[in-house]
């Protein structure tokens, strides 16, 4: 239910993986999705670049990584505030987009329309937790 799945390939070729699992996921699975794929190692180097350096995923704070199916040259100059919300980008790292959230706010958390806005709607987000739990998978 989560929409992470590991799987090993021999092909290098991650536009044409994603294109074949994007075009199989109606017939095999009843729905259409954006894929995105990430390698080990790339999630690794995001782990090891520490963009959540001090900072806790708790009941106050959401911490998120936010993939983008294409790499996007963004003019924000970051870490990012975004104006009169209670979410803030951290930083940009190959393609991925980590931000934290104050989840004490009285505001809804609209990070997700703000980042389909800004950077396209093939993209998806998910916890630091859970990116740290799939690379632990991965180990």
């Amino acid at each position: 239910s989560s929409g992470n799945v590991i799987f090993e390939s021999p092909s290098r070729t991650v536009k044409k993986l994603e294109a074949t699992i994007e075009e199989a996921l109606p017939e095999q699975l009843g729905f259409t999705s954006t894929t995105i794929i990430r390698s080990k190692a790339q999630l690794q180097k995001l782990a090891d670049k520490n963009p959540f350096e001090g900072m806790e995923h708790s009941q106050k704070s959401s911490l998120n990584v936010t993939f983008l199916k294409k790499r996007i040259r963004s003019d924000l100059k970051l870490p990012y505030k975004v104006e009169d919300r209670d979410y803030q980008l951290l930083g940009m790292y190959g393609g991925a987009v980590c931000s934290i959230i104050d989840l004490t706010s009285n505001k809804t958390p609209d990070l997700m329309i703000w980042l389909e806005k800004k950077f396209g709607k093939e993209i998806t987000t998910r916890t630091w937790k859970t990116v740290e739990k799939i690379l632990k998978v991965l180990e």
